[in-house]
């Protein structure tokens, strides 16, 4: 939920889950294999939106490496 045209810097595991198309599941496993870092406030757990993109760029980086490597 956004007020006044504001988007969400920090987003909960299901939030986050949801912006990836990935289930919860699958996104704890990436927290706890360390492929995403994240913020506890409390007993929250939060991503920050810019960590999300980062993982995608970097992902989508290595992808491309891979790609790209002859064979």
């Amino acid at each position: 939920m956004t007020s006044r045209g504001t988007e969400k810097l920090l987003l909960s595991v299901p939030e986050a889950a949801e912006a990836l198309g990935v289930s919860r599941s699958h996104l704890y496993n990436l927290i706890q294999q360390g492929h995403l870092p994240t913020i506890r406030l409390g007993c929250s757990v939060r991503i920050p939106k810019a960590w999300l993109e980062r993982y995608i760029e970097e992902s989508v980086r290595e992808w491309q490496a891979a790609r790209d490597e002859p064979r």
